[in-house]
């Protein structure tokens, strides 16, 4: 499914605030992360960090603050970039709710 058929904000976002997480690739500069050039990489494949922030991009996608103290840095990730540490993310799971059981609460 290509990203312009989703629409992740018809639901509660996957991730919680402070909720530990591994980014799934590369993130590189898309040139609205400052002093950095564009294309560089600001975080990579595995590092793990928290997420500090849920804001939206394009009335379409939530996007994750993931701030990574190994490094310092904070970066905004989509959902399929990122995997929980602290919860089972099996591939036929969708966002946690209340009333949903498995791994998540």
């Amino acid at each position: 499914m290509a990203d312009g058929d989703i629409v992740e904000l018809t639901g509660p976002p996957f991730f919680e605030f402070g909720e530990k997480v591994r980014i799934k690739k590369h993130i590189r500069n898309d040139g609205t992360f400052p002093n950095k050039d564009v294309g560089e990489i600001l975080a990579r494949k595995g590092d793990a960090g928290y997420i500090r922030s849920i804001g939206t991009f394009l009335q379409q996608f939530y996007i994750y603050a993931v701030y990574i103290p190994e490094t310092g840095v904070t970066v905004g990730c989509k959902r399929r970039e990122l995997e929980s540490l602290d919860y089972d993310d099996g591939p036929d799971e969708g966002p946690r709710t209340e009333s949903s059981g498995g791994e998540r609460p």
